[in-house]
């Protein structure tokens, strides 16, 4: 996608959603960076040390493995943390070996710090692992070093055209309410999440055009922020904790599924009493922006991608599985896709 597609496809989210970014004086601009600035040191800098979650999951399960690749920000990484199994990482690999009783190999190639702009290597660095999902977390750094919505999506769509062309599925977490984030002030704190919705309204629809789907992060730990900050924050009251990752991980699950052909077939239609519909992008982009854990995903009505409103795509609201503790990876290399024997996980351990 183009330059001036990418801002198309923004406009059109703008008009469906109101305001926005659009409506920022150049005086009001340059208060968000200055304030930006001072909460970003009230934040902290990070010194990028992460538990690795990269490894097999499903001790014991059957193969041949679903290889997982994941990419983004610390958000992906699991910053923060003290164990391998506290990561989203960890979480979703987890999840879906006990979801499909098969082993999982999963390789985090997420960098603290990150924005979009730097997805490029990530990705180049994933296709080497041939994997049959990519999970992309991306978008806080964007928001909080002021990157225009036109850069970051551009970049994003391709990063995931690049993953499509090559048959791997994809999956997109858009960027979260960062209205949540205590340490922002205000105005910067009410600026900040009609940028964030802004921007994952325009990540959906760049996403879905390239040939991923999405499921909106959006406040999905607003409340429980707002409630407990000290049990779903970190200490740097910005990047979650255990409890928050763990959130995050489990509500990617049923979306990973479904991308792999492998979701529950009664989720896989839309229900009117959940919600979920057919709609135009659009709309549903900017939906989806304010409601945590829903996913986007192209379609076609009467045989046709697009209609007077543009592309087709369903609305779900998928159900958040039940799954047990996170387990630690075991370490070592997938061999066309085949797991490791016991012996040889132990070996390699």
């Amino acid at each position: 996608m183009g330059t001036a597609a990418t801002a198309r496809k923004l406009g059109a989210a703008a008009a469906y959603g109101g305001g926005g970014l659009s409506v920022l004086g150049v005086t009001l601009y340059g208060l968000l960076r200055a304030e930006a600035t001072l909460a970003r040191k009230a934040i902290g800098t990070t010194d990028g040390r992460v538990p690795e979650a990269t490894g097999w999951y499903g001790r014991g399960r059957p193969g041949p493995a679903f290889k997982i690749a994941l990419l983004g920000d610390s958000s992906a990484a699991g910053y923060g943390v003290a164990s391998a199994e506290q990561t989203p990482g960890a979480w979703l690999g987890s999840g879906v070996s006990e979801r499909l009783d098969r082993r999982v190999h999963l390789r985090d190639f997420a960098v603290v710090g990150a924005q979009s702009k730097d997805l490029d290597e990530q990705v180049t660095k994933a296709l080497l692992s041939d994997p049959d999902v990519a999970v992309i977390l991306i978008g806080t750094n964007d928001v909080t070093h002021t990157v225009r919505p036109s850069a970051s999506v551009r970049f994003l769509s391709e990063a995931v055209n690049r993953l499509h062309e090559t048959g791997i599925a994809v999956v997109v977490g858009t960027c979260p309410d960062l209205g949540t984030v205590s340490p922002l002030p205000q105005p910067l704190r009410q600026v900040a999440r009609a940028w964030s919705r802004k921007l994952a309204a325009a990540q959906t629809i760049a996403v879905v055009e390239a040939g991923g789907r999405t499921v909106s992060l959006s406040s999905i730990l607003g409340p429980e922020f707002a409630a407990a900050p000290a049990v779903l924050f970190g200490p740097d009251q910005f990047h979650p904790s255990a409890a928050g990752y763990e959130a995050l991980g489990r509500l990617l699950v049923p979306s990973v599924l479904s991308a792999l052909g492998q979701g529950e077939v009664e989720e896989e239609a839309p229900r009117i009493g959940r919600g979920e519909a057919v709609l135009p992008i659009g709309y549903a982009a900017v939906k989806a922006s304010q409601n945590p854990g829903t996913e986007i995903d192209g379609t076609e009505v009467g045989g046709a991608k697009r209609g007077v409103g543009g592309r087709w795509v369903t609305l779900m609201r998928r159900r958040l599985l039940p799954t047990g503790e996170a387990e630690s990876p075991e370490q070592g290399t997938p061999e066309n896709g085949d797991a490791p024997t016991d012996e040889s996980a132990e070996a390699s351990a």
